[in-house]
């Protein structure tokens, strides 16, 4: 690298140790923001001579990573963002504190991926769905596809593992061929987890059209725009790969989302050229992701925690949580989205029969909510008042996102 970059490089690490030495956090952020400060290409530099896998989409983004990381980890070191910080200041940051690495596998808030494919010219792109997501800042879903799709089309060369299962994201991965301007559509990998979540998706964003569905199958009522078939399927409690062989996946993660995510993995990291057989059984190593999952032992009780900070990640929430007593706390600070109204999109009829307890800031706009959909609930003031108003045993806590934080902090930060 050039001297610039390798004291930004150096500095960035000093930065990142000294905020976890304070106990300011991870370090994950500040590292990088203070290394693109000396050298605004740092991000580039870090990343040539690394083949580097990009994870991008609204939900699942960090399982999906840590589940990748491991699986290319069959060929060598691999650098990550284990943290979830997946702007270009955590990407910086992650690559400087790994050092010499092979390997990246970079988690990509969907925002950014134009602007990190651009500075990390990636081996392949992960495209995982695209829902809504913090209405009041945040990208209406199609604009979100358009700068995809954009973006896919001034790289033509890298690999693209995309579901099959969106339409948004498919529209988003198969950018038109224009001969005239050089551009080639990207290689892509289809995969398919099944995707229950369909209400951002009706409309077609080739030409607006309505898309239909019936059963596995998708297709645009008034154009070629339809479900393609997928290389990569999960089939019963494993994955099915190109070849038709089938993986049995063994993972300490909960729900059929996360046996999607493992497919993905298994997908990216065949394009690195390791053989599912060969990464599968590291699948099973990761337990928790940043917090998420994480199961922690308190007065009697066993508390796991689930992260949902949109409609279609509430309705996997449903799916993993067991009939347990639940917690649900919702905040709306600048890094949730401001509006709550999305809470409405949501059915939390799943919830009905069991102790359902609220908190968080926004606590009453769920209180509304749940009375809405006839769930009866508690409210309580913190989540030690909630720990206590329940018997020994399981209680599940979904939040989303700084609510997630705030009660991972009661808990010493879990990881």
């Amino acid at each position: 690298m050039p001297l610039r970059a390798k004291v930004a490089s150096s500095v960035s690490r000093t930065a990142a140790a000294l905020s976890r030495a304070a106990g300011r956090g991870d370090g994950s952020v500040i590292g990088g923001w203070i290394g693109l400060k000396i050298d605004p290409d740092l991000l580039a530099h870090l990343s040539a001579g690394r083949a580097i896998a990009l994870v991008s989409g609204t939900n699942g983004k960090t399982t999906t990573t840590r589940l990748t990381t491991a699986a290319v980890g069959v060929l060598g070191r691999v650098a990550t963002n284990s943290f979830g910080a997946n702007m270009p200041t955590g990407h910086t940051s992650a690559l400087a504190k790994a050092g010499s690495t092979p390997y990246a596998v970079l988690e990509v808030d969907e925002h950014y991926l134009a602007q990190v494919l651009e500075a990390t010219e990636p081996h392949v792109v992960a495209l995982l769905n695209l829902s809504r997501d913090q209405l009041d800042r945040a990208k209406e879903v199609a604009m979100m596809a358009q700068l995809w799709r954009a973006a896919l089309v001034r790289h033509p060369d890298v690999r693209v593992v995309a579901n099959a299962d969106d339409p948004m994201v498919v529209w988003a991965a198969t950018p038109p061929a224009d001969p005239a301007q050089g551009h080639i559509p990207p290689h892509v990998t289809w995969f398919s987890a099944g995707q229950r979540w369909h209400d951002d998706s009706w409309v077609c964003p080739e030409c607006g059209s309505t898309i239909q569905r019936s059963g596995e199958q998708w297709w645009c009522t008034g154009c070629p725009l339809r479900r393609p078939q997928p290389q990569w399927t999960v089939e019963d409690d494993g994955v099915l790969d190109p070849t038709g062989a089938w993986h049995k996946v063994q993972l300490q993660l909960p729900g059929k989302v996360n046996l999607g995510n493992a497919a993905t993995a298994l997908a990216v990291a065949a394009e690195f050229g390791v053989r599912p057989v060969d990464a599968v059984s590291r699948l099973g190593v990761v337990t928790s992701v940043a917090g998420r999952y994480a199961q922690v032992d308190r007065d009697g009780r066993n508390i796991r925690l689930l992260l949902a900070k949109n409609p279609a990640s509430w309705l996997e929430a449903f799916d993993m949580a067991d009939v347990a007593p639940t917690l649900l706390s919702i905040n709306a600070r600048d890094p949730d989205g401001l509006d709550t109204s999305w809470l409405f999109d949501v059915d939390f009829s799943p919830l009905a029969g069991r102790q359902v307890l609220i908190t968080g800031d926004r606590a009453y706009d769920l209180a509304v909510r749940l009375d809405v959909n006839g769930v009866p609930f508690q409210h309580v003031r913190t989540f030690d008042d909630a720990v206590r108003a329940v018997p020994p045993g399981r209680l599940e806590v979904i939040a989303n996102y700084t609510a997630f934080q705030d009660i991972r902090a009661e808990l010493d930060r879990v990881n």
